[in-house]
C-alpha cells in the first residue's frame, strides 16, 4: 500500500470516529516493490502502529486492537473495493529523429505496447507531452514539439481510444531530460511522454 493509501485508510477510519462509529478496521498491505512502509491508527487515547505486511487494527471502545490479518482475509473483507480500484498510472516515453516529427526506430518497438495498456483502462486519461532538444529557436520548437504530441495522439485514436480521453501539449525545449546547453542536440530530449491514468 503507498503511503497515500495508508493515510487515506487512516483518515476513514478517522471519520467513522467522528461520525460515532466505534468499529473498522485499518490493515496495511504490502508494496508492490517489496519496500517498507507503515502507519499509525490512533483511537482515543491509543495508538498502534502497523509495520508488516497485513498488519491490521480493529477499533474498540477501549482504543484500536492489532492482529495479523492475511491476503485471504483481505480478499474476502475488501475485495470488492480492491477490485474498484484504477490502474496505477503509467508512463512512456517515445522518442523522435532530430529535427522531424518522425519517431526512431526504439520506438516504433513499443508503440503497440502503449496501445495495450491504454485500452485495457474502461477510461483512461491520457496526456501526451511532446518535447524538443535544445537546438533551434522557441519559434521553431514549440510547434515541432506539439506536432509530435499530436502525432501520437492521431495514433491512439486511430487505434480506438476516444479522443476526449487524450490532451496533447507540446513543452518545446522547456523540459529537457538531459540537461544541455542551448544549441545542444540529444536524442533523449527528443521525445513525447505519455501518461496513462
Amino acid at each position: 500500500m503507498t503511503r497515500n493509501l495508508a493515510r487515506a485508510l487512516a483518515i476513514a477510519a478517522f471519520a467513522m470516529l467522528v461520525a460515532g462509529c466505534q468499529t473498522g478496521t485499518v490493515v496495511l498491505l504490502p508494496q508492490k516493490d517489496g519496500t517498507e512502509t507503515a502507519v499509525v491508527v490512533k483511537q482515543r487515547d491509543g495508538e498502534v502502529t502497523l509495520r508488516a505486511p497485513y498488519a491490521a487494527a480493529k477499533f474498540s471502545n477501549t482504543g484500536p486492537q492489532a492482529y495479523k490479518s492475511s491476503e485471504d482475509d483481505v480478499a474476502v473483507q475488501f475485495g470488492a473495493a480492491l477490485a474498484a480500484r484504477p490502474e496505477r498510472p503509467v508512463e512512456f516515453t517515445l522518442y523522435f529523429i532530430e529535427g522531424k516529427d518522425e519517431l526512431a526506430d526504439e520506438s516504433k518497438q513499443i508503440v503497440t505496447a502503449v496501445y495495450a495498456e491504454i485500452a485495457k483502462r474502461p477510461v483512461p486519461d491520457v496526456l501526451v507531452v511532446g518535447h524538443t532538444d535544445a537546438v533551434g529557436s522557441d519559434q521553431v520548437n514549440d510547434p515541432l514539439s506539439l506536432r509530435r504530441a499530436e502525432i501520437v495522439r492521431a495514433g491512439l485514436i486511430q487505434s480506438g481510444i476516444a479522443s476526449e480521453n487524450i490532451v496533447a501539449i507540446g513543452r518545446g525545449k522547456r523540459e529537457l531530460f538531459v540537461p544541455t546547453d542551448d544549441g545542444v542536440a540529444h536524442a533523449r530530449n527528443r521525445r513525447v511522454v505519455i501518461f496513462v491514468r
